[in-house]
């Protein structure tokens, strides 16, 4: 009996990876019934990352919050037990800025605090948080100020919400804050080791992908030096160096300096997750990919690690994506068998996006066509 582990991420704007993973299993059942597909849809710490842990069998706990700009909305987290995977996309990322217009000034992580503080009511005392995508640059401050934290400026106002509010910070009070978020242990889903500050750091390097023009981010990298400022004086350390402390606007530095968060690769935490290793043991085929598989890619996506994590258990990895800008050789090397894009089948990529379970559908048949003669 074959068996094929289904282990892809998303194709942005197209499917969820749940969503690639049925339609890649659709094919292969067409050209090779008897097959065993077994499906672990992934993501590597950014959106997508709750919907990894829920196909996975962890529970999903919905919420309501505020989104980049305030204003009200419902997401979700996963819970299994006491442990908990909270996404920053998904409650304050660029893809909930109303109309799409950027808001880099203001925008606020208090909607991921909000979410975050949910779980740790309910009994979650182990937290992953997916960072990625946000719309902000207020370095978790708003994320610290739902779980209690008080920050005032020097004449003992609370300071507003969103990064260039942070300049008017003069003092940080730590003693409000949510028992239970003192005694959680928190991990960050973090692919970047970017410091919180300078040429590499959160407003320089992700500022302008938020909408911050070059005084604006002379300006946000300005409020959040005051940020590490107060808060190294309040925690009497300074983590503003640290890697990954720019991720996500900075919110890996306030994780870091308050929660005690700890950074680790995304992708490794949602293999983990959605129990992979154990997974890959039994599969004598895994299909992983994504919506572009390209250079970026190599540097701790989501196909790359499953290619990694498979060929260290000996099995053979087909990548699919909606395109794929990577040779023979970078394939090769990254442990790919071959790689198959959607837009050789439909080179016009908005039907290629609009019919992507069909397209998809079509690929699980040839690749199970192609590998049934080597697979005996």
């Amino acid at each position: 009996m074959t068996t094929v582990l289904l282990a892809p991420d998303k194709f942005k704007g197209s499917l969820s990876a749940a969503g690639v993973a049925d339609a890649l299993a659709l094919g292969i059942a067409d050209v090779a019934p008897d097959w065993v597909c077994v499906r672990a849809p992934i993501a590597d710490g950014g959106d997508g990352t709750v919907d990894a842990a829920v196909a996975a069998g962890w529970e999903r706990v919905p919420v309501d919050t505020t989104g980049p700009t305030a204003l009200p909305h419902t997401t979700s987290y996963a819970r299994d037990r006491d442990a908990a995977v909270v996404e920053l996309a998904s409650a304050v990322g660029l893809e909930l800025l109303p109309g799409g217009v950027p808001d880099a000034l203001g925008a606020t992580t208090f909607g991921l605090g909000t979410v975050i503080r949910h779980a740790l009511e309910h009994g979650a005392r182990s937290i992953v948080i997916g960072l990625g995508g946000s719309a902000s640059t207020d370095g978790g401050a708003g994320m610290l100020q739902a779980l209690g934290v008080t920050i005032t400026d020097r004449a003992g106002a609370p300071v507003r919400p969103g990064g260039t509010a942070l300049l008017q910070a003069a003092r940080v009070d730590l003693s409000g804050l949510l028992p239970a978020a003192r005694a959680a242990r928190f991990t960050l889903a973090c692919d970047v080791d970017n410091p919180l500050l300078g040429p590499r750091g959160a407003a320089a390097v992700y500022g302008p992908q938020k909408g911050a023009d070059p005084s604006q981010v002379t300006l946000l990298d300005g409020a959040l030096c005051t940020w590490a400022d107060v808060i190294a004086e309040a925690t009497g350390a300074d983590v503003r160096e640290a890697p990954g402390a720019g991720a996500a606007g900075g919110t890996g530095f306030g994780a870091m300096a308050v929660l005690g968060a700890v950074a680790r690769p995304g992708v490794e935490i949602v293999l983990e997750l959605a129990g992979f290793a154990e997974k890959v043991r039994a599969a004598d085929l895994v299909i992983t990919g994504e919506g572009s598989l390209d250079a970026q890619s190599l540097h701790g996506k989501a196909p790359v690690g499953v290619a990694a994590a498979a060929r260290a258990a000996g099995a053979p990895v087909v990548a699919v994506a909606g395109r794929s800008a990577l040779t023979a050789d970078q394939l090769h090397a990254n442990g790919f068998r071959q790689a198959i894009a959607l837009s050789d089948l439909e080179p016009d990529p908005a039907v290629s996006i609009a019919n992507a379970a069909q397209l998809l559908r079509r690929v699980g048949g040839s690749i199970a066509a192609d590998c049934s003669a080597r697979l005996r």
